[in-house]
């Protein structure tokens, strides 16, 4: 049995680089007073089309839909933005109220399968409600910079543009239309099909046979109305003054109906096609649309599949963290004392990770376990050792003697240890991710 088409497994060996990607965007989002919320992965089909809009690639081919046994419509998320608005609004969050929060967690759609690319894929989420300044957005921004940072994500560019308002797009969308009209029989056929609906997405075409014609059509920042260019010049004043580099990019439209004034993405050349690892913008109409009172949106999601692609490609491997010790034992009595002696350290010693050998095995076949495990050092009982009520304590990196060391003590000894080997990792550590 194979897992479905562009649904992976994620190993235990490929667990490291998400755990630290995941506990590090839970310590940032604290920092920024963000809180998490959690949302169901099916939601009726209808919130999508409402929010994403019929005409997008992503309800009108991707979406996983369904009839459930009551006959009502349902759909795997393909994002998170329309499920956190929904719940915002059917738990009655924005009542006089501003909210930051932050989600974690599958997304599905069903594309093409390839590199960066799955039809079931994992995200990091952020949205605040209430907040109609360019501040705001500078937040949002400086917050996914702080994280792509601290993750040790290297050579990506914030890209930039101003959708405007829904007034001045609308009038921008009839040029737009006029234009690529004249142009209708070199158009492909997601380009007429989006001719009709959502003109705008095909300056995102990645088609080469349309580039010229898309590099020569009218440009959206140069129907801006006063509202949205004071906005996003606002936002760039903003960024100016924090250091964050950005690229103005006139055909960056982003895939989905709700967005407007600011977009952004981050991009990479290092990933192929699938260049965006963070992309999000304002959506202030969103919330009216879906049932809300008028209420200022901005979000921005995180492909967690990307950026541990990019750090693969960029850093190397990201190693799994190892046992701190590997508990080694023969002899029935030592066994039973090995298991007490183990729970006595897990509750005595903050975070330790203790391994156990199971199944048995020679004391030199245990030890070549310990040695492949990566643990720092070995504990040694035998029934020897237990009749004195002691344990051996072997150094598996360094040429240290062994000791013995009473059982009384092996917390203490062991927790000394643990701060000394942490203070030597804090000096050694290079990726950026905590350890």
């Amino acid at each position: 049995m194979q897992p479905p088409r562009g649904m992976n497994d994620i190993l235990p060996a490929d667990m490291a680089a998400w755990q630290r990607l995941e506990n590090l965007a839970r310590e940032i989002f604290a920092s920024y007073a963000y809180q998490e919320i959690r949302v169901p992965i099916v939601e009726h089909t209808n919130l999508f089309k409402r929010s994403i809009g019929e005409f997008t690639d992503v309800v009108s081919k991707e979406m996983f839909t369904f009839q459930d046994p009551g006959g009502d419509s349902l759909t795997l998320r393909p994002e998170a933005t329309a499920g956190i608005v929904r719940a915002m609004i059917s738990n009655g969050l924005l009542h006089n109220q501003k909210q930051r929060v932050w989600c974690a967690g599958p997304m599905f759609r069903h594309e093409k399968p390839q590199r960066g690319r799955f039809r079931q894929f994992h995200q990091l989420d952020v949205e605040a409600f209430g907040y109609p300044g360019p501040d705001i957005d500078a937040e949002v921004i400086l917050l996914s910079s702080r994280l792509l940072t601290k993750a040790g994500v290297q050579r990506i560019e914030l890209n930039l543009n101003s959708l405007g308002t829904p007034a001045s797009r609308r009038v921008y969308r009839e040029k737009l239309v006029e234009y690529f009209t004249a142009y209708k029989s070199k158009l492909d056929a997601d380009s007429l099909r989006r001719l009709e609906g959502n003109p705008l997405r095909i300056l995102d075409s990645k088609n080469p046979e349309l580039q010229d014609i898309i590099k020569n059509a009218p440009m959206l920042t140069e129907h801006l109305d006063e509202e949205s260019r004071q906005h996003f010049s606002g936002l760039c004043r903003h960024l100016d003054a924090l250091g964050i580099k950005y690229v103005l990019n006139p055909l960056l439209v982003r895939g989905l109906d709700y967005y407007s004034h600011t977009v952004f993405e981050w991009v990479t050349t290092e990933l192929g096609s699938q260049g965006a690892v963070c992309s999000g913008g304002r959506y202030d109409g969103l919330v009216e649309q879906l049932g809300g009172k008028p209420t200022p949106a901005i979000g921005w999601a995180l492909g967690q599949e990307r950026i541990v692609e990019l750090l693969r490609v960029q850093t190397g491997e990201v190693r799994a963290t190892p046992p701190d010790v590997y508990f080694v034992i023969a002899g029935e009595r030592a066994e039973a004392e090995g298991l007490r002696l183990a729970e006595t350290l897990r509750d005595q010693v903050p975070r330790i990770r203790v391994e156990m050998n199971c199944g048995g095995g020679s004391f030199q076949s245990q030890l070549k376990r310990a040695d492949k495990s990566g643990a720092a050092w070995a504990l040694i009982l035998g029934d020897a050792e237990t009749d004195k009520r002691v344990a051996g304590l072997k150094s598996l990196r360094v040429g240290a003697p062994q000791v013995e060391v009473a059982w009384e003590r092996l917390a203490e000894e062991l927790r000394s240890r643990l701060a000394q080997g942490q203070t030597q990792d804090s000096t050694q550590h290079s990726n950026g991710l905590p350890a």
